[in-house]
């Protein structure tokens, strides 16, 4: 991304333009995601090679099913994140980096970011570019094919994720980028060059239902048409009760799935209790085999999750 698209300004205030929310950071100020601020006058990733989580997991744990089953990946996550899922299962380290007060809170052009933040992790650790490509290559006799960046949502910090990737592509191994979907292309065109599969959190399929977690629908569904267009997608939409369990909505966004490419696989997955929504019951395993045959009707691969 250029230096002006990054850094426009508003009101003696600099922009991100990064994803969806477009916060407008005074000096010294975090956006959203807790991952990037405004330093000096620019917009800076403050997240860059801090890695908070690091392990060799099967690229069916992604999920991935279609890309190289069988095989092992290094997953490397950091912190932050741009939406505000309350059933976040890592929301230790995704929505680290931003305040209670400030989580949630609309930050636009129009509107006002939220509060100084930026408290990050105490146990990340500094790992350069080059020592998680040196990392890969180390894992490869152990069946490791490449480098996934997930756990947080890796996009907000875009710069580590392509230059990372770029030398893991070089050393003849796969980038796998597990993400939300939640920013803006620009930022995609930046690492799709360097990425081989990416898993997309399809949260649902209702504007509703995305403004609840601090998103917005129609981002998502042209961050996955363009990927689908440069790399192996597969997507996952999370059951949640009362929320986004009907057989009406998932007939939707089955069928709008099919018109962007009747291949790409869709997880099913089953909701278990967590973060903020401890008090919830568990997805019924009834409703995830309901849920996926409805899918089914459109959908050559739709595979079911955590049943």
């Amino acid at each position: 991304m250029n230096g002006k698209s990054e850094n426009s300004r508003n009101n003696g205030k600099c922009v991100c333009h990064v994803c969806l929310h477009h916060c407008a950071l005074k000096e010294g100020q975090y956006g959203r995601c807790g991952a990037r601020k405004n330093e000096n006058g620019k917009i800076v990733c403050d997240i860059y090679g801090r890695i908070t989580a690091l392990a060799v997991d099967p690229i069916e744990k992604k999920p991935l099913r279609h890309f190289y089953p069988g095989s092992r990946i290094l997953s490397v996550g950091s912190y932050g994140c741009n939406l505000s899922c309350p059933f976040c299962q890592n929301h230790e380290i995704s929505m680290a980096g931003r305040s209670h007060a400030g989580r949630g809170e609309a930050a636009s052009e129009s509107g006002e970011a939220p509060p100084e933040s930026g408290e990050a992790p105490s146990d990340y650790e500094e790992i350069s570019p080059e020592k998680v490509a040196l990392l890969a290559e180390h894992y490869r006799e152990y069946g490791n094919i490449g480098v996934a960046f997930t756990y947080n949502e890796p996009l907000v910090g875009y710069e580590f994720v392509r230059d990372t990737a770029r030398i893991v592509r070089e050393r003849g191994m796969k980038n796998v980028v597990v993400t939300n979907g939640s920013v803006t292309l620009p930022v995609l065109e930046e690492i799709l060059p360097y990425v081989d599969a990416m898993n997309i959190d399809l949260k649902g399929f209702s504007e509703e239902y995305y403004r609840k977690l601090g998103g917005d629908l129609e981002t998502v569904k042209t961050f996955i048409v363009r990927a689908a267009q440069s790399c192996h997608v597969e997507l996952t939409t999370l059951i949640v009760p009362g929320e986004n369990d009907s057989e009406a909505e998932m007939e939707e966004e089955a069928r709008w799935i099919a018109s962007v490419g009747p291949d790409i696989v869709l997880h099913v997955t089953r909701f278990f209790p967590a973060y903020r929504m401890e008090d919830r019951n568990p997805t019924r395993k009834e409703t995830v085999y309901r849920l996926r045959d409805v899918a089914g009707k459109y959908l050559k691969y739709v595979y079911t999750g955590n049943c």
